[in-house]
């Protein structure tokens, strides 16, 4: 049986832009990626409390169709926020047509999130909060613990985010008329 592809997602906000990178791996303990992709999107949707997925899963569907489809996704932030409250990761999972599981993993609690599972990696006292749709979440903090690296936010989830941050804003496509 041949490890999952995974990807990892992360956006990096500008303005009124954004830059939305991925980066897809095989196997929980792959050190490097298989293969990256970056989208740029103008006029994104301003921040919303309680509602970021509205501002973000655009961008996340974006640079998912710039690469091979994944067995998993890993995003930067919450797939559940506590009992029947659906995170970024949830909205994520209903608009893959509930086919492929989103992990969410975060660098900061978020009060409401009881299902989420602390995961301490490396020598920092901080853990990761883990939370999941379409796979058991025990499971996938194991995954995550296992991620390669040795600080708290594994080499990958780490590559991702930079990409995000240091990419130029891809050319955005002209509107017709």
């Amino acid at each position: 049986m041949s490890e999952p592809l995974l990807v990892c997602l992360d956006v990096d906000y500008r303005a009124d832009t954004a830059v939305a990178a991925g980066v897809w791996f095989r196997g929980w303990a792959a050190t490097h990626e298989e293969t990256q992709a970056i989208a740029g999107f103008g006029e994104v949707a301003a921040y919303e409390p309680g509602e970021f997925y509205r501002r973000e899963l655009p961008c996340l569907l974006g640079v998912l169709h710039e690469g091979p489809a994944a067995d998993i996704v890993i995003v930067d932030g919450y797939a559940t926020l506590g009992q029947g409250h659906p995170g970024l990761g949830a909205h994520l999972y209903e608009a893959l047509g509930r086919k492929v599981p989103v992990i969410g993993v975060a660098k900061t609690a978020y009060r409401s999130a009881s299902d989420a599972i602390e995961v301490r990696r490396g020598e920092s006292g901080s853990p990761l909060f883990v939370t999941a749709v379409g796979i058991d979440v025990a499971l996938a903090a194991q995954e995550v613990r296992r991620m390669h690296g040795p600080y708290r936010v594994p080499t990958l989830l780490r590559a991702v985010d930079q990409l995000a941050r240091q990419s130029a804003m891809p050319e955005l496509p002209r509107p017709e008329g």
